[in-house]
């Protein structure tokens, strides 16, 4: 409402965007099931990274409206704008979300493959429904017409472009800690899920009664062959239990009882810890799930059952938890590697250039690491999933933005605009769009951040808001300037961008050339205007001259 030209017309983009996100719900139905952190966030993410194609339909149709009268021809107009444009924006933002298809945890495919999907539902929705809605409430929506309140930007796009090399010192500066801040981030996330969860909960207040009253913090168990005798059986759990912070093992000997044959127990009560190949053992640890203490006291526990049964297995929160922790650092490394190679390629292709995917994809990785140093200086740890999911949804649904001002400046440049003026006019022209697409991202991701009680949720909803706030300010402040520095490499390596240093050049060297006949001609002319003056002004004395010795001569 705000930011629009017009009251009503954010209710006709959510009525749009909501029957989409009812469309992406419902055909979840067919992946079998999906994760409560994936439904959590699913509505709010697909708002936020596909409104901005319902306001480029409605940019596109005003426009098309000042051109017609016929609003559905005008409106068929602008659909085949939209689709064009949207078509590249929202490939990125897909292939963001595909790349976490490729992590070993599988909560990442399941966040990719709804969200992409989305991502697609939303485009649709953009070229059928919306169009539809616009033209049934056109007459409604234009009634509600208000001045837009956002200011035209040219004065502080001349700004920006003037004073860059500040600018590149202040991002340069502010780069600096986030480079640390942004490893420690990473180095310091949680993986016990069960501190994601509120602490109201009956599971988590029965998991502190548990610790205060009998000092089990975590218990899980070893799976050992059923076959194993009782001798080595009762060794084994002699030696688990000296192992530090191993409060307990208990097995089928122990539960029942030395005095007690374990052939006499019925099936119903042995079969509770054995079955024809494995006998269950439970393990409970004074030491807290995902810390050193007990990760440790897994490796020693494993290689004792390892000693007695090379085939057995230990099993658990926390045994899972460290497994946990090997996989995420591969996951984190290969998810940010595919999404980077995606973007790249993409914008590769869009642009037809080789320096310019270089150029988007560093400033969009630069403000993702700006975002995740801020947990490390603000004391919050995250949970381990939050940094894999943002660094690959912040690249593809903020670069965008940089997409955007990298077309214009383009364009301008190839229509034989100088650079500095070609980076001012995209940036001015740019920058409203950029505030409204990561305003609407905020706003749709920040009020989860701030009711879900839920951390793991809250914690990725507020990273990705923050994320396009603080994306939206390198692309309007860092990007313009770093187009100042590499504009030749620039010219250079892109498609139709070629050889506009060449001929910027020969028409310098051409108003040189021209300055200096000019100048010659003006010498020439001048000198023959002296000579001419200096013969005229000679015959002149000459006869003066002469005239003044025939009158001298008369006299006498």
């Amino acid at each position: 409402m705000v930011f629009m030209d017009s009251w009503f017309i954010p209710f006709i983009f959510l009525a749009s965007i909501g029957m989409a996100i009812l469309l992406n719900m419902g055909t979840n139905y067919f992946l079998g099931e999906i994760s409560y952190i994936t439904k959590a966030m699913a509505a709010v993410l697909q708002l936020a990274v596909t409104m901005d194609y319902s306001i480029f339909l409605w940019h596109s149709y005003e426009e098309q409206t000042m051109k017609t009268d016929d609003h559905k021809e005008a409106m068929a107009v602008a659909i085949n704008k939209t689709l064009t444009s949207v078509i590249g924006s929202s490939v990125t933002t897909i292939a963001g979300f595909i790349a976490l298809c490729f992590m070993s945890y599988t909560l990442g495919a399941d966040i990719g493959i709804v969200m992409a999907k989305g991502v697609l539902l939303g485009v649709i929705g953009c070229v059928t429904t919306l169009p539809a809605l616009i033209l049934l409430f056109d007459k409604f929506i234009h009634k509600t017409i208000h001045k837009t309140l956002l200011p035209k930007m040219d004065k502080i796009s001349r700004v920006i472009t003037k004073r860059w090399p500040v600018f590149i010192a202040i991002f340069a500066l502010v780069l600096i800690p986030s480079v640390f801040g942004y490893i420690k981030t990473n180095d310091e996330v949680y993986y016990d899920m069960s501190s994601a969860l509120p602490k109201d909960i009956s599971g988590v207040q029965a998991q502190e009664k548990m610790s205060g009253d009998f000092g089990m913090e975590s218990v899980y168990m070893a799976l050992v062959d059923s076959d194993m005798s009782q001798k080595d059986m009762k060794s084994m759990m002699s030696e688990m239990e000296d192992v530090d912070g191993v409060n307990e093992v208990l097995g089928l000997s122990s539960v029942v009882g030395r005095s007690v044959p374990e052939e006499v127990l019925p099936d119903s009560v042995s079969g509770l810890l054995r079955s024809d190949e494995h006998e269950l053992l439970l393990i409970t640890s004074s030491y807290h799930t995902a810390s050193d203490e007990i990760n440790s006291q897994i490796d020693q526990v494993l290689a004792i059952v390892k000693k007695y049964d090379e085939s057995a297995m230990l099993v658990g929160e926390a045994p899972a938890t460290e497994d946990l922790i090997e996989i995420t650092n591969h996951d984190f490394n290969v998810v940010t590697a595919v999404s980077i190679i995606f973007v790249f390629i993409i914008i590769a292709l869009v642009f037809k250039s080789f320096s310019l995917p270089i150029l988007l994809t560093a400033v969009i990785e630069c403000a993702i690491c700006i975002n995740l140093a801020i947990p490390h200086y603000t004391g919050q740890s995250l949970p381990f999933i939050a940094p894999i999911v943002i660094s690959t949804i912040q690249l593809g649904s903020t670069v965008d933005y940089a997409i955007l001002l990298t077309t214009r400046y383009r364009d301008e440049r190839i229509s034989g605009v100088g650079k500095y003026d070609s980076i001012r006019i995209a940036l001015s022209t740019s920058m409203q769009s950029v505030i409204v697409s990561a305003a609407s991202f905020f706003a749709a991701t920040f009020g989860v951040a701030l009711y879900s009680n839920i951390d793991i949720v809250s914690s990725m909803c507020m990273l990705m808001a923050r994320g396009a706030l603080i994306s939206m300010a390198a692309v309007i402040f860092v990007l313009p300037c770093l187009m100042m520095v590499f504009d030749r490499p620039v010219c250079a390596t892109t498609a139709k961008m070629r050889g506009i240093h060449k001929k910027e050049k020969a028409a310098r060297l051409s108003g040189q050339s021209s300055n200096q006949s000019n100048n010659q001609n003006s010498n020439q002319n001048s000198n023959q205007s002296n000579n001419q003056n200096n013969d005229q002004s000679s015959d002149q004395n000459n006869s003066r001259s002469n005239g003044a010795g025939a009158a001298e001569g008369g006299r006498i």
